[in-house]
């Protein structure tokens, strides 16, 4: 056991790898070709209480914390079920309810989350815009005890099965400032484009969404006007740890898999792991592995602790992203042609892990703020 847990921790562990291993893992090719999964599978992961793991016990949850949420995504990505939208949901769009939402908003939405009844996701992207937020163009104008709300959003992880959306607007399209909206996906006005079809992540349904004046009452509005960048960028640092997590656990597996491959796998009468190659490679990914697991497990002791610098996720998101890319392609090297083939998991970890250099803020984006630090 990992200092950075606690045995109730280990135990959560258990019950995620079991129920993912019994109801995910034998559907995620299906789920692949269909590009989306379907909402029973996240009835069943509220039924045993899999989804929220932060949200409070009187809101429906189990009032865990972060490591419990560390866990989920660790036995996601052991499992490359990366795709599978639960942590959007759970450890983002839950927290910013938790954070920053009354307790009429509370009430009302997270124990549905929690059950899985009502799957959210959060609003930022938009077409042309790219990393930089303060320039989102969709807005809502104030009118009387309702917003109306217009524009498009693009690149919506669950936006295909998304019941509530958490949308960043501008209410004066001249200003930089930004407000969260909680917008139900049966108002007027709502609607979801086409699902679209990426290199990797297949199974994760990811939408482009439309606002045609849809009107909602001001008390959807999370928090304070002209705030919703502050709340933003305080919840940045362990969205982004999330992803050095995922790239952590994901290497660790991987290099697993690979051992075990090469120590079968015969070429020219010995096995390919007895090839002095083949072990120094493996020697180099398992030393930067342990390197990257050493900081991972530091910064989520940090968080558990609201301890977590904004600088240091941004380290940890670019050295994980990078290193996943990196050793995750000398893995599938060691595979030969069939690491080339679907059916091994090293050939969708690899295609998965591309977008990591890319979301939750781009390694370019990432080296800027490790810089301001310098």
């Amino acid at each position: 056991m990992r200092s950075v847990f606690r045995e109730d921790h280990e135990m959560f562990r258990q019950m995620a790898r079991r129920f993912i291993e019994n109801e995910i893992t034998p559907h995620l090719h299906d789920w692949e070709k269909q590009g989306i999964v379907p909402k029973d599978i996240w009835l069943k992961a509220g039924e045993v209480g899999l989804l929220c793991s932060c949200v409070p016990e009187d809101f429906g949850g189990a009032g865990g914390d972060y490591g419990h949420s560390a866990i989920m995504v660790e036995e996601l990505a052991r499992a490359n079920a990366t795709a599978i939208g639960f942590t959007t949901h759970s450890e983002i769009v839950a927290n910013y309810l938790v954070a920053y939402g009354n307790t009429e908003q509370k009430e009302k939405w997270l124990s549905k989350m929690v059950t899985g009844e009502v799957i959210g996701v959060i609003a930022m992207s938009e077409p042309g815009v790219g990393s930089d937020l303060r320039s989102m163009r969709m807005s809502a104008r104030r009118e009387g005890d309702e917003y109306v709300i217009s524009g498009q959003k693009t690149f919506i992880t669950n936006g295909g099965n998304a019941d509530l959306v958490v949308a960043a607007c501008k209410l004066d399209p001249n200003s930089r400032d930004l407000t969260l909206i909680c917008v139900e996906t049966d108002r007027k006005g709502f609607s979801k484009g086409r699902l679209l079809d990426k290199i990797g992540l297949k199974g994760q349904d990811t939408a482009e969404l439309f606002f045609d004046d849809v009107r909602v009452p001001v008390d959807n509005r999370l928090g304070e006007e002209n705030k919703g960048f502050n709340y933003l960028f305080h919840q940045l640092a362990w969205e982004r740890l999330i992803i050095a997590i995922r790239a952590a656990q994901c290497i660790e597996t991987l290099l697993e898999e690979t051992i075990e491959y090469t120590r079968d796998r015969r070429a020219f009468g010995k096995a390919i792991f007895d090839y002095q190659n083949t072990r120094f490679k493996l020697a180099e990914v398992k030393a930067k592995a342990t390197m990257l697991r050493a900081f991972v497990d530091n910064c989520i002791a940090k968080v558990l602790t609201d301890d977590l610098s904004a600088e240091e996720a941004a380290m940890a998101k670019l050295v994980g992203s990078e290193l996943q890319g990196e050793l995750l392609d000398e893995l599938l090297q060691l595979h030969g042609g069939y690491g080339f083939m679907t059916e091994y998991k090293v050939s969708r970890a690899w295609v998965d892990a591309r977008v990591a250099r890319i979301y939750g803020g781009t390694s370019e984006i990432m080296k800027e703020i490790i810089a301001r630090s310098l």
